[in-house]
Parts: structure tokens; sequence; C-alpha cells
């Protein structure tokens, strides 16, 4: 799913409330990492990722797309050492009915 730029703005505002709900740190992205975040995006739509200061990674959309990849959701953006990930539900959860709104409007 590609985002538009409106799009991302959305569901940054969003997000923007929402607390970092995984944590990357000195052992960097492992396969425990990239399960996390696959479950809590899955069960969350959206969330957010920390880097920790003492963690050696990248941040950017790079990194971003790869993690979404490894993770079956989408890289929304990088706000300092925060990253946002967002997973539409099909069962339409509250953050993809807003976003299928917001969509809906935009194509009007």
């Amino acid at each position: 799913m590609d985002l538009s730029s409106k799009e991302r703005a959305f569901l940054k505002k969003l997000a923007h409330g929402i607390d970092p709900v995984v944590r990357i740190g000195k052992d960097g992205i492992d396969e425990n990492v990239i399960k996390s975040i696959a479950d809590a995006v899955k069960k969350r739509e959206l969330i957010k990722v920390k880097i920790l200061q003492n963690s050696q990674e990248e941040i950017g959309r790079e990194p971003g797309t790869e993690l979404a990849s490894k993770t079956k959701s989408v890289f929304v953006d990088s706000i300092g050492k925060i990253m946002i990930f967002f997973k539409p539900d099909n069962k339409n959860g509250k953050i993809t009915k807003e976003f299928n709104e917001f969509r809906k409007k935009g194509k009007k």
C-alpha cells in the first residue's frame, strides 16, 4: 500500500497521542523485535517504535520500509528516534475506519 503525503500526515496526526509500544535497544533489530512489531501493529493497527539512545540502528525511510516489509505493515514516517507503522485491519478496526473515511473525503 502506497500512501500519499496527505494520508501520511493524517496517520502521523492519529499517532501523535500514542506511546511507543516497541523499543529497539543495543541488540538492534533481531527476530524478537520484528515479531514484536508485527504482533503489535496487527493488534493495534497504528504503532510507534522507539530507537533507544544505546542502539546503533539507523532511522529513516530505507530501514523503515525494510522493517515494514518484514512485518507486513506500512512505514508511515520517522520523527526523531520514533518510527510509525500502520497495518489496516480488514475487520474495520477503529483506526482503519477513520483512515478509510479520510481517504473517501480526499477523493471527492
